[in-house]
């Protein structure tokens, strides 16, 4: 079998391909073939080393990863050889709050990742695939789509009617777009393409809101929402944009803090913020637990959703998929076929 390595953090070149034997599973433990996995910023961003001392030197890249079990270890007693299986982002949460004891990082950083043609992985951390997803839907969903379907209903209820911003065409984005309409809710998105516009509304957005021709979106947001605000904000831009984030979103609302594109998001809300005042309630959003993605699949299960894939790459194009994330030009998620 052959797998990725990062051997530096010099991009997308960092990516090394390396031979290794077919590991053997243990004790409740599962053979998975890879068939497909997908890029979330987080894997560009460690190639660069931006994340530093958190991610392993050569480690095996990306959390994201869907695949077939091949063959099953002695005590397991949720799959069997040829079940579809997509892997969790953390391999030790389970359910509610986060342990103390799980990896911090989830897959790809100091644990190996997907971005390989085989792993063992402990029962427990995997869950059944929807009957009409392929594996390369699959593959979308772990971080993107558990992060989306947590920053919606994992610190409070969704109502049908209630209001729900997201923020650029990113996989947590499109993934937050299309839950939330399965909640009924209106969404309201922004992004600095015309382009994209057509796409997002497409994808059911009730309006969208171009930042470019309106820098002071959050007051577009709020003209769009009688002045009130959304009821629920999924920030993805970080520090650059949390402060429009809070005006934007209605009094008692929720902004659930995803993205670092800025910065760390806390850091752009200075000493005159407002937040306590509005009482905005901020939730940084960790991902999710293995119950999480469940509930998850049982929506997108019922609803029969499909995800948004912009781009399919080969195994062997793993670079230039990479490269493509940085370019930053996608609408919903890349994706590698391992085939």
């Amino acid at each position: 079998m052959h797998a990725y390595h990062l051997d530096s953090f010099a991009g997308p070149d960092s990516l090394v391909l390396r031979e290794h034997p077919v590991p053997v599973p243990g004790q409740k433990e599962l053979l998975v073939r890879i068939r497909a996995s997908s890029l979330n910023y987080r894997d560009l961003a460690s190639a660069q080393g931006i994340f530093g001392d958190w991610v392993r030197r050569g480690v095996i890249p990306l959390s994201d990863g869907a695949g077939e079990v091949v063959a099953v270890g002695p005590g397991v007693r949720r799959f069997k050889a040829g079940d579809r299986v997509v892997l969790s982002f953390y391999e030790d949460w389970y359910a509610g709050e986060k342990p103390a004891y799980a990896d911090p990082f989830g897959r790809g950083f100091q644990n190996d990742g997907l971005l390989t043609e085989a792993i063992v992985v402990g029962e427990d951390g995997v869950v059944a695939i929807p009957d009409h997803l392929s594996f390369e839907e699959a593959a979308t969903l772990p971080c993107a789509a558990v992060t989306a379907w947590t920053a919606l209903v994992g610190h409070g209820r969704l109502l049908p009617g209630e209001s729900v911003l997201v923020q650029g065409s990113g996989g947590v984005s499109v993934f937050a777009l299309q839950l939330a309409k399965l909640f009924g809710a209106q969404v309201i998105a922004t992004t600095s393409s015309g382009d994209k516009a057509v796409r997002l509304a497409a994808l059911g957005a009730d309006a969208v809101v171009n930042y470019v021709t309106h820098p002071d979106w959050e007051q577009e947001v709020l003209r769009l929402t009688g002045g009130r605000g959304v009821d629920v904000t999924v920030e993805i831009g970080g520090a650059a944009t949390i402060a429009k984030s809070m005006a934007a979103t209605r009094m008692d609302g929720r902004v659930s803090l995803v993205g670092l594109l800025t910065g760390p998001a806390l850091h752009g809300l200075g000493p005159g913020s407002d937040a306590a005042f509005r009482s905005v309630s901020l939730h940084p959003i960790k991902v999710g637990s293995r119950a999480d993605f469940e509930a998850m699949n049982r929506a997108i299960g019922y609803h029969r959703l499909r995800p948004v894939i912009d781009k399919v790459f080969p195994f062997a194009q793993a670079r230039e998929a990479m490269r493509y994330l940085a370019g930053h030009g996608h609408v919903g998620k890349i994706v590698i076929r391992h085939d």
